[in-house]
C-alpha cells in the first residue's frame, strides 16, 4: 500500500520524496488507525490526507474553517484532474444539494466542509450515503477550548463518526500544546490513536527580538542586510499603507494587504508578490494562511501578536525552502503593555455581548426561532457604525458569539457568479416564447457554455455576457434574476465580502444561553497566552527556539545556535576565550623576556596596541599578576 502511496506522491504531486514524518503519518492512516499529526507550518499537512484518500477507494471528508484555503485546495486538486468539491457558508441550498449528490454518485475523491455545515440535516443524510475512506480534520486545535482559536462547531465532528464507525480520523495542526493535543484526542473520540509530533525547531530559521523605538528605520536596516522576499506584519490596516508607502519612497518595492481591500485587489497584490514583482508584503494577519511561497527570507513583526501560537505560525512562513531565513520581532515597552491590555478586552461584558446579538437580529430583521444556518454579507465595522457600537469591542463580542457557537464569521473570499438550468430544454423553450426579452439571454448562455449548464453549475462573467448582447451589466443581471424567479434557473451571484452565518435559530437576546464558566476560563487563558508572548519578547537568557519548543511542551537541551540570544552568548564565550589566550601570551612573554615596554611586549606576541588588547594588560595589572615599573616597562610580580 505504501508503494502505491509513493507512486501517487511522484506522479500526481511531483515530489521526489516524503518530508520528515509524512511517511509515518501516511502509513498510520493507510493502516486504518486514528492519527494525530502535529506538523509545524510548511510541514506538508495536506499530503498526509490527500495521498491516503487517493490510495483507497471512496471519498475523503476534509473539515476546515478557512474558506479561502478550501477553495485553493479544491482548485489545485481539480488542476491535477482530481474530482474535489467544497461546501461552505454563503452557498445556496440547491448548490449544496447538488454538490452532495455529486459526492455520492460522481466518483469524487474529496469533499471539503466548513465545520458549521456538519449539523445540517441535508449534509448528515447525504454523508450517511457516501463511501467515506477518511475523515481529515485540519486546524484540529480549533476543537479545544484550551487552544488559541476555539470553534464549537468542531465538536460536531465526533457526532458524525458513528455513521462510518470503521473510518479513521486524521487530526492535523501546526501548533498545539500537550493539553490541546489531549483535548483533540478526547473530543474526536479517537481510539488508540497514533501520534506524530515533528519538532518545533527550525534549524534554518533565526529568531530575534529588537527592542527599538524607530521600527521603520530598523526594518529598513534589516531589509538592506537580508536579500529576497519579505513579509512585514502589522496590527492595523492604516499601518500597512504607511509602511508600504515609506518603503516604496526609499526604493524597496512593497504592497499593502488587509481584509478591507476588495478580493480582486488582494488577489492582484498577492500574485505580484508571488511572482517576485513586489519584494515586501506589508500586511495584517489576513495574509499568509495557505500561501505556499518557499523562498521568503525574512518575516518582520512590528506589532506584538496576541500569543506564541500566532507568532510561530506567522514567523514560520520564512524559509520553507530550508535555506537560511529570519523571523524578527520589533518591540518596545509600550507594545508589551498594549498586548496585555488588549488581552483583558478580548472578552467584553456579557451585557454588551447580548446587545450586539440583538443588534445583529435587528440588522438582518431575523425573528426569534428562525434563520438557522442562514448566511449574509457582513462587514463588522460597518455594522458597528450603524448601531454606534465601539468597533474593537464589537469585534471581540462577535468573536465571543462565534466561540459560543451562535454565529460563524467567514473571511472574505471571491466566489464567481454561477448558473444552472433546473428544467429540461423543452420547458426552457416555453419560457423563451413567453418572455421574448429573455430569449437572447438564454441563447447567449447556450452558445457560450453549451449543454453542461443543464447538468452542473457553470461559472459566468456577467460583464462578458452583457458585452456580447450589447447591453449593460445591470440589464443582464435583471434578466438572470427573472429567470431564477420563473424557477427555470439557479443564479448564484458572485461574492467578495465576509459572511456571517447564524448557526442556531435566533434566541431572545435576554435569554442567550452563554456558557459563563467557559468564558471565564477562556478569558484567563487569553491573558496567560499574552503573558507568554511578552515573556518571549522580553527575555534574553533562553535560546528563542528553545523557548518556543518548551512553550509547546517539547523539552530539549539543544540550542539553535542561530537566534539573537545564542549569537550573543557565543560572542561572549568567544571573547572570554580570546581574552584568556591573550592573558597567557602576555604572562609567558614577560616570564621569558623579563621587563618589556607596551610596544616591546605586543611586538613579541605579534598583536597590535589595540584598546581591547591593552584592556587585558590593565586587568592583569589590577589583579596583581604584573606591575608597571618606574622605567615604563612591565614585569611579572613575584610572590615570596
Amino acid at each position: 500500500m505504501l508503494s502505491r502511496a509513493t507512486e501517487i506522491l511522484h506522479q500526481v504531486f511531483g515530489h521526489a520524496d516524503f518530508r520528515p514524518v509524512q511517511r509515518e503519518i501516511i502509513e498510520s492512516v493507510l493502516a486504518g488507525k486514528d492519527t494525530l499529526a502535529l506538523l509545524p507550518t510548511g510541514g506538508g499537512k495536506s499530503l498526509c490526507y490527500q495521498i491516503p484518500a487517493l490510495t483507497h477507494e471512496g471519498i475523503c471528508l476534509v473539515v476546515s474553517p478557512l474558506i479561502a484555503l478550501m477553495k485553493d485546495q479544491v482548485d489545485a486538486l481539480k488542476a491535477k484532474g482530481i474530482k474535489a468539491a467544497a461546501i461552505y457558508s454563503g452557498m445556496s441550498y440547491r448548490e449544496i444539494d447538488r454538490t452532495l449528490d455529486n459526492c455520492i454518485y460522481g466518483s469524487y475523491k474529496f469533499l471539503y466542509v466548513s465545520p458549521e455545515r456538519l449539523r445540517a440535516e441535508l449534509f448528515v443524510e447525504r454523508f450517511r450515503q457516501m463511501k467515506i475512506n477518511l475523515i481529515a480534520v485540519d486546524e484540529a486545535h480549533c476543537i479545544s477550548q484550551w487552544g488559541y482559536d476555539f470553534r464549537p462547531p468542531y465538536l460536531e465532528i465526533a457526532l458524525i463518526r458513528p455513521y462510518h464507525p470503521k473510518v479513521p480520523v486524521l487530526a492535523l495542526t501546526a501548533s498545539a500544546t500537550p493539553q490541546v493535543c489531549a483535548d483533540i484526542v478526547d473530543k474526536l473520540e479517537m481510539k488508540k490513536p497514533s501520534e506524530f509530533h515533528q519538532s518545533f525547531a527550525r534549524k534554518n530559521l533565526s529568531y530575534s527580538v529588537r527592542i527599538i523605538e524607530n521600527k521603520l528605520e530598523k526594518g529598513l536596516e534589516i531589509l538592506s542586510r537580508i536579500d529576497g522576499t519579505a513579509i512585514w506584519y502589522v496590527r492595523n490596516r492604516q499601518s500597512t499603507h504607511q509602511i508600504a508607502k515609506a518603503l516604496g519612497q526609499l526604493g524597496i518595492s512593497a504592497s499593502a494587504y488587509h481584509a478591507g481591500l476588495s478580493m480582486q485587489e488582494r488577489a492582484k497584490r498577492q500574485d505580484a508578490w508571488m511572482r517576485n514583482e513586489v519584494r515586501v508584503m506589508v500586511s495584517t494577519n489576513a495574509f499568509g494562511m495557505g500561501i505556499d511561497k518557499p523562498d521568503v527570507r525574512v518575516v518582520i513583526h512590528s506589532d506584538l501578536p496576541e500569543n506564541v501560537e500566532n507568532y510561530y505560525q506567522e514567523a514560520g512562513r520564512a524559509g520553507r525552502d530550508g535555506e537560511k531565513a529570519y523571523g524578527v520581532l520589533l518591540a518596545n515597552q509600550q507594545d508589551f503593555e498594549t498586548v496585555l491590555k488588549r488581552a483583558e478586552l478580548v472578552y467584553p461584558p456579557i451585557v454588551f455581548v447580548k446587545r450586539v446579538y440583538q443588534c445583529l437580529a435587528n440588522y438582518y430583521r431575523i425573528a426569534v426561532g428562525s434563520n438557522m444556518l442562514s448566511s449574509f454579507d457582513f462587514e463588522w465595522n460597518e455594522f458597528a457604525n450603524t448601531y454606534e457600537l465601539e468597533v474593537l469591542e464589537t469585534f471581540y463580542a462577535l468573536k465571543l458569539l462565534e466561540e459560543e457557537g451562535f454565529i460563524a464569521l467567514s473571511e472574505s473570499y471571491y466566489s464567481p457568479s454561477k448558473i444552472h438550468f433546473t428544467v429540461d430544454p423543452s420547458k426552457l423553450y416555453e419560457i423563451q416564447i413567453a418572455y421574448a426579452k429573455l430569449d437572447p439571454v438564454v441563447k447567449i448562455i447556450m452558445r457560450t457554455y453549451g449543454g453542461n449548464v443543464f447538468s452542473e453549475y457553470i461559472k459566468i462573467q456577467e460583464v462578458k455576457l452583457a458585452k456580447s448582447l450589447n447591453i449593460n451589466e445591470n440589464e443582464l443581471v435583471k434578466s438572470l434574476k427573472l429567470l431564477e424567479q420563473l424557477e427555470v434557473m439557479v443564479y448564484d451571484q458572485r461574492k467578495d465580502k465576509p459572511q456571517i452565518t447564524f448557526l442556531t435559530p435566533r434566541y431572545d437576546a435576554g435569554k442567550l444561553p452563554l456558557n459563563f464558566r467557559r468564558i471565564e476560563l477562556r478569558r484567563a487563558l487569553t491573558l496567560e497566552k499574552a503573558k507568554s508572548m511578552v515573556a518571549y519578547g522580553q527575555q534574553n537568557d533562553l535560546c528563542r527556539t528553545q523557548f518556543i519548543q518548551e512553550y509547546f511542551g517539547e523539552n530539549t537541551e539543544q540550542e539553535c545556535g542561530v537566534c539573537d540570544v545564542c549569537i550573543v552568548n557565543r560572542k561572549s564565550t568567544n571573547t572570554e576565550k580570546a581574552e584568556n589566550e591573550l592573558r597567557d601570551k602576555i604572562l609567558d612573554a614577560l616570564k621569558s623576556n623579563g621587563e618589556l615596554t607596551e610596544k616591546q611586549l605586543f611586538e613579541r606576541i605579534r598583536l597590535p596596541l589595540a584598546e581591547k588588547n591593552l584592556r587585558v594588560l590593565r586587568i592583569l595589572q589590577d589583579q596583581g599578576y604584573i606591575t608597571l615599573l618606574t622605567s615604563g616597562s612591565y614585569a611579572i610580580v613575584t610572590h615570596e
